[in-house]
């Protein structure tokens, strides 16, 4: 029998941009991926199609429900990556599954994560050391494993040797913790800091002394999971608190587009500190057209011009140059048109700088720029969706240019979870939604279709919404909803600051 792979690998602390290079490495070769409940699910799109998704709690329960569960998928030659929050080996169950794989003869391997005990602090402007303050750290739980004899902690020890101590798991023991150490020698007015969804735009932290810290965190009512921080250095976190201060901080924002677009956005607003809800709603599916495409790739040279009207065109044409042992010098001489900057920067990504960019990044935009050139009986290749209109190839034909089309891909609709479906449908009636974002027409057209016209315009009610370009802008007209933004230039870059300005203003 075949024997697959396990990694147990950490996730880091909540914020996806903490995952570290070779975790995603692993994410994107795995067949299977088991998840704990407080993994950041956005980092599930690092997972290859197909790939089975199990969350803990909901597909597999316990423990041994889980190893059992590494096994049997590694025994059927599969890739597993055991997804963990922070990191496997910090106060969580990666060393004893990692003892279970070895004991059962399972290659495997532990990808370290960034662990909530360092970001959170960090994300609080706490530094764990500091010349003047503290130069030893330790880091202890305040929930130990149920039904062990005794506790293996201890205080009085920690309290003496080190002069900043970082307690995770604490919250739901946080009187108990407090008594152990004030009893352990600590007085009353030693600073204390609570940070509470460390990482997460939702984050709240409070800087507290320890006779007091108990009170202030029921008062403003923080919640598990925390990372709680004694010691002087909590005192530091004042006008240091960058995180909190970011623009889009505490804004939840859901993006509705196909699946690399809506990423792509949600990193965008992330960077300026919202909490973005991904709803991929379109998959781009490759056409199955390789025998008259690659004909024509063997004849680049005999074209004038090659367009692309998106990134998705830009990638599947290099994927079949690929196929034929071709690289960027098949388009020595033949010039490169891209609808806007987002195309022009995958074109880059692959060697190729764009010819033409048009002034409007749009289909108008495009036969705006073209008019300024002598097309008549020029070849030109247009490498786009399948499902396009024929408005660009009609205009192009009409200034004389002779016009091969070829559609590489097309869009589909892309099932929404029903478990996602519920949640969105509960924050929309709920009002935490701050802003929704349609990167597209067909992202508009697919989410009034999934929710209903009637569904969808009642809940959205109110909230504002933001749309790449005009033509997104009519779509969602139609559906019954009202546009508040409109971006300006039509890419993700413009829709992103056109988000940023909105809010900002509003704040």
């Amino acid at each position: 029998m075949k024997s697959g792979m396990v990694y147990l690998v950490g996730a880091g602390p909540g914020d996806p941009g903490l995952i570290t290079m070779k975790a995603v490495t692993c994410l994107r070769r795995a067949h299977v991926v088991i998840y704990d409940r407080l993994v950041n699910r956005r980092l599930l799109r690092y997972a290859p199609p197909g790939c089975e998704l199990i969350r803990r709690g909901e597909e597999v329960g316990d423990q041994q429900e889980i190893n059992d569960l590494m096994a049997a998928r590694a025994a059927e030659g599969r890739v597993v990556v055991r997804l963990k929050g922070g990191d496997p080996f910090l106060f969580g169950r990666g060393g004893e599954e990692m003892a279970f794989l070895a004991e059962a003869g399972i290659p495997f391997e532990v990808v370290p994560g960034v662990s909530a005990a360092l970001a959170a602090p960090a994300y609080a402007g706490i530094p764990l050391t500091h010349r003047q303050f503290s130069s030893t750290v330790t880091i202890t739980t305040g929930h130990e494993a149920a039904g062990k004899a005794g506790s293996s902690i201890n205080w009085q020890a920690l309290c003496r040797g080190a002069d900043t101590l970082v307690i995770l798991m604490g919250m739901g023991n946080l009187p108990q913790v407090v008594e152990q150490l004030l009893a352990s020698g600590l007085r009353p007015d030693s600073h204390v800091a609570v940070i509470s969804r460390g990482t997460l735009p939702s984050q709240k932290a409070l800087v507290s002394t320890l006779g007091r810290v108990v009170e202030d965190v029921k008062a403003q009512g923080l919640s598990p999971p925390a990372a709680i921080v004694v010691g002087r250095v909590a005192q530091l976190r004042g006008k240091a608190s960058w995180f909190e201060r970011k623009p889009l901080f505490g804004r939840n924002i859901l993006v509705v587009g196909a699946e690399a677009r809506a990423a792509r956005l949600a990193d965008l607003l992330e960077l300026q500190g919202a909490q973005v809800i991904e709803l991929p709603v379109i998959r781009i599916v490759p056409d199955d057209n390789a025998h008259a495409l690659h004909g024509a790739l063997r004849k680049l040279a005999s074209y004038a011009w090659v367009v692309f009207t998106s990134d998705s065109g830009v990638r599947l044409f290099w994927r079949r140059l690929r196929d034929l042992g071709l690289d960027a010098r098949a388009l020595s001489g033949v010039k490169v048109a891209a609808i806007g900057p987002s195309t022009a920067a995958s074109l880059a990504r692959v060697g190729i700088q764009a010819d033409l960019i048009p002034k409007r990044y749009c289909v108008q935009g495009l036969l705006e720029a073209f008019a300024a050139c002598d097309l008549r009986g020029r070849k030109v290749m247009l490498a786009r969706s399948s499902l396009a209109g024929d408005e660009l190839p009609r205009a192009l034909r009409a200034m004389g240019a002779l016009v091969d089309e070829f559609g590489l891909y097309h869009p589909v609709a892309a099932q929404i979870p029903g478990r996602q479906r519920s949640e969105i449908k509960t924050m929309l009636a709920r009002g935490t939604v701050d802003m929704i974002a349609f990167t597209s027409a067909s992202a508009a057209q697919r989410f009034g279709e999934s929710f209903g016209r009637s569904e969808a315009a009642g809940p959205m009610e109110g909230i504002p919404i933001a749309c790449l370009g005009p033509k997104t802008a009519r779509v969602t007209r139609s559906l019954g909803l009202s546009v508040t933004v409109v971006a300006d230039p039509y890419t993700l870059e413009g829709l992103a600051c056109a988000i940023l300005r909105h809010l900002r203003k509003e704040r």
